[in-house]
């Protein structure tokens, strides 16, 4: 294993853990004042208004974290190219949605920061795993 697929696998890998603990603030705490502060809502009333759509858009973020770690395994036993090919769609996911947050509102740029650099340096060194 090439050390570009090392460090690619790690920083997908981090995207992973940052989307399973995005997913668990929209689909688990969202109701919890802590969670919906951080998201810029106003009320707890917000918060229950949006509450349906942050619980469909947190099991987005755990698809997408799902996606990336059954590449990883792929890659682990031996399936490189399909690991690969897994993993780069999962972390080139997450940078669209990055670009589709930071694009729909530009004060979410550090929102589209957190969301988008790891994955993005992910899908840097597994294509650079391929030269």
């Amino acid at each position: 294993m090439s050390v570009f697929l090392i460090i690619g696998i790690v920083f997908v890998a981090i995207a992973a853990i940052i989307h399973k603990y995005i997913f668990y603030m929209e689909s688990i705490t969202w109701t919890k004042p802590a969670t919906w502060k951080r998201f810029g809502l106003r009320s707890q009333e917000d918060a229950n208004t949006v509450k349906p759509m942050a619980y469909n858009q947190g099991f987005y973020n755990l698809f997408l974290a799902l996606g990336i770690i059954v590449g990883i395994i792929l890659i682990l036993v031996g399936q490189v190219d399909v690991g690969r090919a897994v993993a780069l769609f999962g972390a080139l996911s997450m940078v669209a949605a990055a670009t589709v947050l930071v694009t729909s509102n530009p004060r979410l740029a550090r929102a589209a920061a957190l969301q988008g650099t790891a994955p993005l340096l992910g899908v840097i060194f597994i294509v650079l795993s391929y030269l």
